[in-house]
């Protein structure tokens, strides 16, 4: 099976390109979906969260209270790195399982969506790497139409991660989604038929 990172900056439109990309065939992995099931009640992630970071990050049905977790470790990088250190080994267990069972079942073609491939370092855990790709300013306000935020605290997230620019960089393939949804379901597509579909049909 093939196994492709599929990566960007915050608001770059990773999750749009994905849905497209499942459309057209492919199978789709998003560490943010995982992220959000190793954290659920019951999970072993969640109670090591609440040791490290106190009952202050749960909601009052026992559910993790993402907004109240997020002001903590936004402002302060050790914890930041107390979180990653809980909850990465548990999305990572979760992805091999989830990559093992497509596998099993013959799918041939896998996106991994996940931001932060590069600065995690997870470059070898993929075949190649696809970057969705905007330039800074549109980035930014995208990221601010979609979480309400203002410029300053719009600014201080997209510092958090690789620039753009570096990423595109270092793709094999670039999606530029600087246009509209129509722009980015054309390119998308284009893109697909050029690495997928023709590689398919020369395989066959």
């Amino acid at each position: 099976m093939r196994v492709i990172g599929l990566t960007g900056g915050i608001a770059s439109g990773k999750s749009s390109a994905a849905i497209i990309l499942e459309r057209l065939g492919a199978a789709v992995v998003d560490a943010d979906q995982l992220a959000r099931e190793v954290v659920a009640p019951g999970e072993e992630a969640l109670e090591r969260i609440v040791e490290s970071f106190g009952a202050g990050v749960l909601n009052s049905d026992g559910t993790l209270n993402r907004a109240a977790l997020g002001q903590i470790v936004f402002a302060d990088p050790a914890a930041r790195r107390t979180l990653e250190g809980i909850t990465h080994p548990a999305i990572r267990k979760r992805a091999d399982e989830r990559l093992s069972r497509l596998r099993e079942a013959g799918v041939a073609v896998t996106f991994y969506v996940a931001p932060l491939i590069y600065e995690a370092g997870l470059e070898g855990r993929f075949d190649e790497i696809w970057v969705v790709y905007l330039d800074q300013e549109t980035q930014l306000k995208r990221l601010m139409a979609r979480d309400g935020s203002d410029e300053e605290a719009a600014r201080a997230r997209i510092a958090s991660q690789m620039p753009m620019e570096e990423k595109k960089k270092l793709g094999k393939v670039v999606i530029d989604n600087s246009g509209s949804r129509e722009d980015l379901e054309a390119e998308v597509a284009r893109i697909w038929r050029r690495e997928i579909a023709a590689a398919t049909s020369v395989s066959d």
